[in-house]
């Protein structure tokens, strides 16, 4: 996935959020969900500056468990916490990075049972056909499915109230 995943987490949280909600609360689920959704592929940064060797998607922050740890600790604070707005955001932030996981499932690598069994998972492979190496995704079908998100994230900006 290359340009949904920001759009996708925009989707997921203007789906959460509920009438009657205050705007202020309604913002931050927009910004947790959108930063959710992105924040995985900051594995790219060490990737990009030290590593070089190792498929990004095999960093901790593309291992399902994490983001299933990180909405296990939102339930347990939304069930405990004498007050429930951060826990709730940390479970929106939670899911938008299992939405994460989800969307490069289609046409990418996800360890799924990281740490334990190194076996990646995938919907669909994509064949190394073009030069330079992104072409081949974006010349794939998979990346209409990418577009439709991101026409979908604008449809709902425009349409629903802020």
């Amino acid at each position: 996935m290359f340009i949904a995943h920001a759009p996708s987490g925009y989707l997921l949280a203007k789906a959460i959020i509920r009438p009657g909600c205050s705007s202020a609360f309604a913002k931050a689920i927009i910004l947790v969900g959108v930063v959710g959704a992105v924040i995985p592929d900051i594995d790219m940064v060490y990737f990009y500056l030290f590593d070089h060797r190792l498929h990004h998607h095999k960093y901790f922050t593309h291992w399902p468990i994490t983001w299933l740890a990180l909405l296990l600790m939102a339930t347990l604070l939304l069930r405990w916490a004498a007050t429930k707005k951060a826990a709730f955001l940390l479970a929106v932030f939670a899911l938008a990075g299992m939405l994460h996981m989800l969307l490069d499932s289609v046409v990418g690598d996800i360890w799924w049972q990281a740490p334990w069994i190194k076996q990646p998972l995938k919907l669909f492979t994509i064949a190394a056909v073009y030069q330079p190496w992104w072409l081949n995704f974006i010349l794939h079908w998979s990346f209409a499915v990418e577009l439709l998100i991101c026409l979908a994230a604008v449809y709902v900006f425009f349409k629903t109230p802020a």
